[in-house]
């Protein structure tokens, strides 16, 4: 088993090459002096045996992170959980799962089929969160699974990696709050996730969080190359509860919101 530093290493390295925005976000930060720390990283994987949450987690666990707290999502038939490292300085993991026994028949079949395609020795790896997609897919398929739930679409055409990392914005030091962050990347190009408001949740639940949209990137296909939504990066902002203590959950509602950046057609 490697060192956690390796596995977010590589985790970082595949999320970038498929949001390349992440980068170019970076440089823009860096080039106003500012130090970029991540809040957390989001994975998506299938509530199934060998597969699910638990599973997911367990390599993480073993380096030191606990369960923080735990969420459900009904319209998109998901459940999440969150789990925190007692070093404040490593990101929170955000596990989010879709129940395939509450999508329809159609859709269920054809995720067994890709589950049913997973290698026993995939998943026996420890680092299989960082696997990538280890199936064969046609575009139809992911177009099908796309009309029943964006999430299962995603998974299908990208498989086990992070979804997004997560910039904490409390860390930045040139930007007084969220909405002037979100004004400086709409300024230098980028285009955000507006469902829901371009900052969901506020200081009344000690978190706000915005996000950009989905790059499109070249997803490979068995009939061809195909144009779909990849990665997207994710702001925090966070604050302190009564107690005096900075909030470290999530929260349902606003996270709800915060899957849709990689919907095609965004609301």
């Amino acid at each position: 088993m490697g060192t956690l530093q390796d596995l977010l290493n590589r985790l970082w390295r595949d999320y970038s090459a498929l949001n390349p925005q992440a980068e170019r976000i970076h440089s823009l930060l860096q080039a106003r002096g500012e130090i970029i720390t991540n809040d957390h990283i989001a994975f998506r994987t299938f509530a199934h045996a060998g597969m699910d949450i638990h599973a997911m987690a367990a390599p993480y666990v073993a380096l030191g992170y606990r369960p923080g707290g735990s969420y459900v999502f009904k319209e998109k038939k998901l459940t999440a959980v969150h789990y925190r490292h007692p070093d404040p300085a490593q990101p929170k993991v955000f596990i989010s799962q879709i129940h395939l026994d509450q999508l329809n028949r159609g859709a269920r079949s054809l995720l067994l089929s890709l589950i049913n395609q997973i290698p026993q020795e995939f998943l026996a790896g420890w680092d299989w969160s960082a696997g990538g997609r280890p199936w064969q897919l046609d575009f139809s398929a992911y177009e099908a699974l796309e009309r029943e739930s964006e999430y299962a679409a995603w998974m299908s055409a990208f498989g086990f990696r992070a979804n997004h990392f997560t910039v904490f914005a409390n860390a930045l030091r040139t930007f007084p709050g969220l909405a002037e962050l979100n004004l400086f990347l709409k300024a230098n190009g980028f285009r955000l996730n507006a469902s829901g408001g371009e900052i969901k949740g506020d200081a009344s639940l000690y978190l706000e969080q915005s996000s950009t949209l989905a790059n499109q990137v070249d997803a490979a296909f068995n009939d061809g190359v195909h144009r779909i939504p990849g990665c997207y990066y994710e702001f925090a902002r966070r604050y302190p509860m009564p107690n005096g203590e900075l909030f470290q959950g999530f929260n349902d509602k606003s996270a709800d919101k915060i899957f849709e950046s990689t919907d095609r057609k965004p609301g």
